[in-house]
């Protein structure tokens, strides 16, 4: 067996997808934040191209995906951002963002060279030091904190990390904080990651979950502009369309990045079938069905907030995604989940983002509105009864 897989355990959080499965056979009510999986319904347009995309005869997706998925991809992002790509060169489907961050490095990273590191924020995705790890790596995890706003400044690095890594990733909106940044942000971490010679890798795959009050979360592609040198950016259709089963997702970025990718993905066979290719054309296509979604999201979002504040419990960041990230009553993220799964409440403690998540714990909006409402009932009251403790 590989020996990379005894010392990483198992993906935290499919435990929690194991104990929510588990609960929920016991046909006893159950409210879970964990996994980032929502219940809402797949918006029907969606599901009818799927249908309609599906042929009588089957054959093998390509890696570089429909041409009229890429030109879709394209369009939203212009219509996104404002940032002009070329389908061709710029734009590469993926099945879903996950598999696209944990391949990227295979396309980038030489397991025999001077620069085998990975920068990434801790508490944060894994899936970002275990792609690197796989491809032959090593892992350089970036502590982030509330003070600075959970922000990973690649400009703040000693230049021997710098020096050291070939991949610099950051999520903005990020997962698990939920915290945001501006665009000068994006223009500072693309400078340092060009002046040092590392690809920036921008994981935005939340880019459309946010207040509809405020700024919109920009991109990375905003500060490259028309020069996407160094640069690669994944997006998704999971959250933002309720996909998450569909698995559609893209790489959009440096053409030179892009087609080491094309060249790659035919030898491991990862590409969304063509019917669910349809599907994503009509998804990225249309941009109402994003901002009822992100209607349901922000009322829920809402709803817990409203608890938190009476309740006297902190929070941090969640200022877009739609998770919550909270610090734990009496300090302990894991003993306080505990605490909560006793009541039939699964929230997932910090710690399984990495070391810097301990003392907080996320939600995740999954549950229905209804749901959030149910939760937090049952949480008020157990903090009202002394079964849970409420602000420290």
């Amino acid at each position: 067996m590989n020996p990379l897989l005894e010392r990483l355990g198992t993906y935290p959080l499919a435990a929690f997808q194991d104990l929510a499965r588990t609960m929920a056979a016991e046909g006893v009510p159950l409210h879970d934040f964990s996994v980032g999986d929502p219940v809402e319904p797949t918006p029907p347009f969606v599901r009818q191209a799927l249908i309609e995309g599906l042929g009588e005869v089957s054959q093998y997706p390509t890696a570089a995906g429909l041409p009229q998925l890429r030109a879709a991809i394209a369009a939203w992002v212009e219509r996104r951002f404002g940032v002009r790509v070329d389908p061709d060169r710029h734009v590469l489907p993926t099945a879903g963002s996950k598999e696209a961050i944990f391949h990227l490095p295979l396309g980038i990273l030489d397991p025999h060279g001077d620069r085998r590191a990975v920068l990434w924020g801790d508490p944060g995705y894994l899936v970002y030091e275990r792609g690197q790890l796989f491809a032959g790596g090593t892992s350089d995890p970036v502590t982030l904190a509330h003070e600075t706003g959970w922000r990973l400044e690649l400009g703040d690095l000693a230049s021997r990390r710098l020096d050291a890594a070939c991949i610099a990733w950051v999520n903005y909106p990020h997962n698990p904080t939920g915290a945001v940044v501006d665009l000068d942000y994006h223009r500072r971490a693309l400078d340092t990651a060009r002046d040092r010679g590392l690809v920036l890798a921008s994981d935005e795959c939340y880019a459309d979950i946010h207040p509809e009050e405020g700024p919109r979360p920009p991109s990375a592609l905003q500060a490259a502009a028309d020069d996407l040198e160094g640069l690669v950016v994944a997006f998704s259709l999971s959250k933002r369309s309720g996909m998450t089963g569909y698995r559609c997702g893209a790489l959009v970025g440096d053409p030179d990045l892009i087609r080491a990718q094309r060249i790659l993905r035919p030898n491991i066979g990862t590409a969304s079938p063509e019917f669910v290719q349809h599907a994503a054309i009509a998804a990225w296509g249309e941009d109402t069905h994003a901002v009822q979604r992100r209607g349901v999201f922000n009322a829920k979002r809402a709803i817990v907030l409203d608890f938190f504040d009476g309740a006297g419990i902190a929070v941090s960041g969640s200022a877009a995604t739609f998770y919550l990230w909270f610090a734990a009553p009496g300090g302990d993220d894991a003993a306080y989940a505990e605490a909560l799964l006793r009541h039939r409440v699964i929230a997932s403690p910090g710690r399984a983002f990495g070391p810097a998540g301990r003392g907080w714990l996320r939600l995740a909006l999954v549950p229905s509105v209804e749901g959030c409402k149910e939760a937090v009932a049952i949480w008020r009251d157990a903090i009202a009864s002394g079964t849970l403790p409420g602000h420290d």
